[in-house]
């Protein structure tokens, strides 16, 4: 039987959605699936960084932490608008770990990823500027080191962009309800979560990207008998006025072994985060606990010049981690590495599911996904990620300023502010949404802050908002921005606007 689509992909995460990319870019029909918004649940909730995890190095993680520090560049260079360099500043603390433990460990992270374009780590007196700025005076000596930063929620969505202008179908608000096996094909129940309509598709092979309902799909859609092994470890973190001025980040040891970093965010926050706390309540209602609003203002406080209390937090954010169950004891020490399961046999369609992963991981494993289902595909091509950019990431790594300087060249009327906004989220692609634009009112209503129409009608067209959640939290961070009343005017603009389209389309 000829199926509708070569992949089905179940999850419109970072894995998700990269695998997809990848796929249709190596000449596969592909269909995506989402039953909520794109990235929104764990690929949402990271602390977006792109990074090795210095801390696996304890637990003698060694590929993983290779692995993913040789991504740091390839992301940074396919995404330079979402995605840029970050120095570190890893206090020592006498009482933890010593001095020459942290050097040797620095040592490993920088000549074990292929390190190019980002600085190599350096000793640092802490009382002196700028790092004595926000740090208690008892620390004296730490250790300056390089990763990137990159904005989680945007990876997905450019990924997804890509993966559909190159031919692939996503859908999002849409609930795979089951799929079974027919002959050589995968016959799947698809029901559309605003409308209730359902439809069935037929798929080749069908991959299980759902993150912590990863699971659940494979059991309860696919009819899987075994069961997968999995742990679901809530990460939480907390948003709080700006504590320092200059544009180093902290990372902090913490007594218990885990660590806890301070990262300036949106200009005017400090991101504190994150924590790791077994989970195993409703997927749907996953939140911080006071505890870890406790535990994370501790933390910090422990070092920070400015006590944290729980009263400055402005925002919180938390998103449970699908990690592989490898029988570690404490969720801190589970392995971050992914987990690829295959289930295929002669004559018999294929599923293949994904356990853990990290965002900085995400691209390898969409290749790992690819290699481990060429059996079963018809690819007309080999790798190719890896020197592509992503929609609006068409520029070099340190021509960031210079495009933020040409767009306010050709459009006057917007301030740095804005145009910085702009090519930090959209790249290249700011030009599209500003096109025929001579001055401010022809982007039409201004929701706030400098959020207008025209933006939100390309989030709406080309990204998959449909909700002011989905462009105000995960296509932006304008909700530090907009209050209340703004939010709401936004919404339903959003609401009544689709409403239109859908009348106009029928």
């Amino acid at each position: 039987m000829a199926a509708d689509y070569d992949l089905l992909v179940i999850g419109g995460g970072i894995n998700g959605t990269g695998i997809a990319r990848d796929a249709v870019g190596r000449g596969a029909t592909v269909m995506v699936v989402e039953m909520g918004d794109l990235a929104g649940a764990t690929s949402s909730a990271s602390t977006k960084l792109i990074h090795g995890g210095l801390r696996y190095l304890e637990y003698y993680e060694f590929n993983l932490v290779r692995k993913a520090l040789k991504e740091r560049e390839v992301l940074w260079r396919a995404a330079p608008h979402i995605a840029w360099p970050l120095r570190f500043i890893l206090p020592h603390h006498k009482e933890l770990r010593p001095a020459w433990f942290l050097r040797l460990g620095l040592f490993m992270y920088d000549h074990l990823g292929g390190r190019k374009l980002l600085p190599a780590t350096k000793t640092v007196r802490l009382d002196q500027a700028p790092f004595s700025q926000g740090l208690k005076k008892l620390f004296k000596k730490g250790f300056e080191y390089s990763d990137c930063w990159v904005d989680d929620a945007r990876l997905v969505a450019l990924n997804a962009r890509d993966a559909a202008d190159r031919g692939a179908e996503i859908v999002t608000r849409t609930k795979c309800v089951s799929a079974r096996r027919d002959g050589d094909v995968w016959k799947v129940l698809l029901k559309d979560m605003v409308t209730g309509e359902e439809k069935t598709v037929t798929s080749s092979v069908l991959v299980n990207a759902a993150g912590p309902w990863v699971a659940e799909t494979l059991s309860g859609v696919a009819g899987a008998n075994k069961s997968s092994r999995i742990r679901l470890v809530k990460g939480s973190h907390i948003i709080v006025p700006r504590q320092f001025d200059h544009d180093r980040c902290f990372i902090f040891q913490n007594g218990d072994g885990r660590i806890v970093f301070a990262i300036p965010y949106e200009n005017d926050f400090t991101l504190i985060g994150t924590t790791d706390v077994d989970f195993q309540e409703d997927l749907g209602k996953v939140e911080i606990s006071q505890d870890e609003v406790d535990y994370l203002c501790q933390a910090a406080s422990e070092y920070l010049e400015t006590p944290i209390l729980s009263s400055d937090v402005v925002h919180t954010y938390s998103g449970v981690r699908p990690l592989y169950d490898d029988g570690a004891k404490d969720a801190k020490a589970a392995t971050r590495d992914y987990v690829l399961e295959l289930d295929a046999g002669e004559g018999k369609p294929a599923v293949l599911s994904v356990f853990g992963g990290k965002i900085t991981t995400y691209r390898k494993l969409a290749e790992e996904v690819l290699s481990k289902l060429e059996p079963h595909l018809p690819f007309k091509r080999g790798v190719w990620t890896a020197l592509a950019p992503l929609p609006g990431g068409d520029f070099r790594v340190d021509e960031f300023d210079a495009q933020v300087s040409a767009l306010e060249k050709d459009y006057p009327f917007l301030d740095k502010v804005f145009a910085t906004r702009l090519i930090r989220l959209y790249g290249t692609d700011s030009r599209k949404i500003l096109a025929g634009a001579k001055e401010a009112s022809d982007l039409g209503r201004c929701f706030g802050y400098n959020l207008y129409e025209a933006e939100v009608k390309w989030l709406i067209h080309r990204e998959w908002a449909r909700t002011a959640e989905d462009v105000l939290w995960r296509r932006s961070k304008l909700g530090l921005r907009l209050n209340k009343r703004e939010a709401g005017e936004l919404d339903a603009f959003m609401t009544g606007y689709l409403a239109d389209q859908t009348g106009a389309a029928a």
